[in-house]
């Protein structure tokens, strides 16, 4: 088992909603533990990175590397209908801030100098938003309000490669082929949660080691080679 981090800093306001509002206040609401701070599913992030990956190799030439990528990406992230042979071997853990940041506010949380409202105040903030009409006037009962994390604030999740090797349709996956599809899939990986189609959610990842060395730019170079991963 391999551990590595997907490292995600808020270039724009972000909402990780959790698809319900808290009623007379907001509309929309941020995902956030039981001491206020906001994170990310690992399950959603998951899904993203996947899609990304799917899209970057659907660009690579039709023929035999484009069919090696798609099995790298079998390995990473399964297929579905997935058996014992064939289930992901990543395991992507939930984006949270900085562990030892949280752990000096549940201290505080614990001794009562600290609120779990107070503490999802100071991270997010609430935006509003109303339709406009073609003749520029608001469209009446249009106005919307939603939470949003505030920009800069960096989110790591972990990833956890259940094995270094793996083999599918004859094809033996290496550690290294995996890391570079998620290098790649970390670098594509440009917007996140709510309202990223509409300006927020903007973001920046990438691939960490386990001690935190920045290794997205060594890995994602291989991606669209086959059998030539460095090792």
């Amino acid at each position: 088992m391999s551990l590595y981090h997907l490292k995600i800093k808020l270039l724009s306001d972000t909402t990780f909603g959790r698809g319900d509002g808290v009623a007379g206040l907001i509309d929309s609401e941020v995902e956030h533990d039981s001491d206020g701070f906001p994170y990310l599913r690992g399950r959603t992030l998951k899904g993203l990175l996947s899609e990304e990956c799917d899209n970057l190799i659907a660009t690579l030439p039709d023929g035999n590397i484009c069919e090696y990528w798609q099995k790298v990406a079998c390995a990473v992230f399964g297929s579905p209908g997935s058996t014992l042979k064939t289930i992901a071997s990543v395991h992507v853990g939930d984006a949270c801030l900085p562990k030892d940041l949280r752990q000096a506010i549940a201290y505080q949380i614990q001794d009562k100098t600290l609120t779990k409202t107070e503490v999802l105040d100071a991270l997010t903030t609430i935006r509003r938003q109303t339709a406009i009409k073609p003749d520029g006037t608001p469209e009446k009962g249009s106005l919307r309000s939603f939470r949003v994390i505030i920009r800069q604030l960096e989110f790591t999740a972990d990833l956890i490669i259940e094995t270094d090797r793996i083999e599918i349709a004859k094809e033996v996956i290496e550690l290294n082929q995996m890391l570079s599809l998620l290098a790649v899939g970390a670098l594509a990986l440009r917007y996140l949660g709510s309202g990223r189609n509409r300006g927020r959610g903007y973001v920046q990842c990438r691939l960490l080691d386990q001690v935190g060395n920045d290794i997205t730019e060594e890995f994602s170079k291989y991606f669209g080679k086959t059998q030539e991963v460095a090792v």
